[in-house]
């Protein structure tokens, strides 16, 4: 366990983690933490951060029309995706076999 260090608070509430703890947390730069109060005081914890994907029509389109399983279901998800108001064949996917 890494010694304890005293660091300051910056301008906008930066501060500077000593090396000898992001080293032994593996914390490089742009690393998200999450800062949680605790009754001790601050608590900085590792976050896990997913990328996000925000699905547009055609990429639900997509996941409609290529997860068919036979011909009634792809007949289906064509319909959708014309609800949609796109053309299944536009939309780049595979139909499923007979």
């Amino acid at each position: 366990m890494a010694q304890s260090e005293s660091i300051k608070v910056g301008k906008r509430g930066a501060i500077v983690l000593p090396a000898a703890l992001r080293r032994q947390y593996g914390l490089e730069e742009g690393a998200t933490l999450i800062a949680e109060p605790t009754e001790e005081g601050i608590m900085l914890k590792p976050a896990v951060v997913l990328p996000f994907e925000r699905y547009t029509l055609q990429r639900k389109a997509e996941f409609l029309l290529n997860n068919a399983i036979g011909a009634d279901e792809y007949r289906w998800a064509a319909a959708e995706v014309r609800r949609m108001g796109l053309d299944p064949d536009g939309i780049p996917h595979e139909q499923p076999s007979s």
